[in-house]
């Protein structure tokens, strides 16, 4: 793994720039996307019901998600729709993803936006890491049993929305201790060795689609304001609200980019496969995040993980 200071000066550049914006319509195509509720989810849900698009969003709230479809139909004139699953419980993973396979209609757009951040190690009911799940095996196990259906399709796209927080995990990822039992665990570094999952999954899933019109790809949404780590107590929160969201921008710049990516037909994106984008600014990813070896011994593992 050689890295190279050309990169992080270029990630550093890159994180300076706006997104480029797409005004396409969208009318009529369906976007899934998950973590629809605040955050970065809601105003991408927003931005892709504003150019007329079909929603389906995949929450954990129903109350939630019924305010959300009630608000986009009434304010954009569109169908809007949910499923509800916790994105951290394999069971539930593999069911809204089996929904999702069965469906008649096409996923123009799938968005894996859902998200965590812990201080603390969590375990999930299945004896996972939680951080590890929710990042890594609900993308994995949705775009896994998707595979053959976006493959049918004329056309689809698949954005995970990543972080330039996979650099956390500076010296690769752990395939022999992904629930943090040898290690002290880190909020950073979990995070970290979660994104830089979903990027090396990102090249075998690449392959799999390479004589398709799937294309799949990973984006920074950029340092931008969200309700992540409420899950880690009152002195986190406070933290949070004072400092940190203070020098944060809008998620709204994070829907521009992911409408981009997924809508505009530039020849910067269209066909485009397998990349990471710093919003909508093309990237190259830290090297743990481009090792072959390493991806193929992570999908093996995680097929057994999810009982695939």
């Amino acid at each position: 793994m050689e890295y190279r200071w050309a990169n992080i000066f270029a990630m550093i550049r890159n994180s300076r720039l706006s997104p480029k914006i797409c005004t396409d319509s969208f009318k009529n195509r369906l976007v899934v996307i998950t973590g629809a509720t605040s955050g970065i989810g809601y105003y991408t849900a927003r931005k892709y019901a504003s150019h007329k698009a079909d929603l389906l969003l995949i929450n954990r709230s129903v109350q939630k998600s019924l305010a959300l479809c009630k608000e986009l139909e009434t304010e954009f004139g569109v169908k809007c729709s949910y499923k509800i699953a916790d994105l951290s419980l394999l069971s539930e993973i593999k069911r809204v993803a089996n929904e999702l396979a069965d469906m008649d209609s096409p996923i123009d757009v799938l968005i894996h936006n859902a998200g965590v951040y812990l201080t603390k190690k969590e375990m999930t009911a299945d004896g996972i890491e939680k951080v590890f799940v929710v990042h890594y095996l609900s993308t994995f196990i949705i775009n896994y049993r998707l595979r053959e259906k976006l493959k049918s399709q004329e056309r689809a796209r698949i954005i995970m929305v990543g972080s330039e927080g996979h650099r956390f995990a500076a010296w690769g990822l752990r395939v022999d201790d992904l629930n943090w039992e040898r290690r002290r665990y880190s909020g950073l570094k979990s995070y970290g060795s979660a994104k830089t999952a979903q990027l090396l999954s990102m090249i075998l899933f690449d392959d799999i689609f390479k004589t398709s019109s799937v294309t799949i790809n990973t984006m920074h949404p950029g340092a931008v304001k969200t309700d992540t780590g409420q899950e880690n107590g009152a002195l986190y929160r406070w933290f949070k609200k004072n400092f940190l969201d203070k020098s944060l921008k809008s998620p709204e710049i994070s829907a521009e980019a992911l409408y981009y990516l997924g809508a505009s037909g530039d020849v910067d994106v269209e066909g485009v496969s397998g990349k990471f984008f710093n919003l909508t600014t093309l990237e190259e990813p830290a090297p743990p995040a481009l090792d072959r070896d390493v991806a193929v011994q992570l999908w093996d593992i995680s097929l057994k993980m999810c009982g695939l």
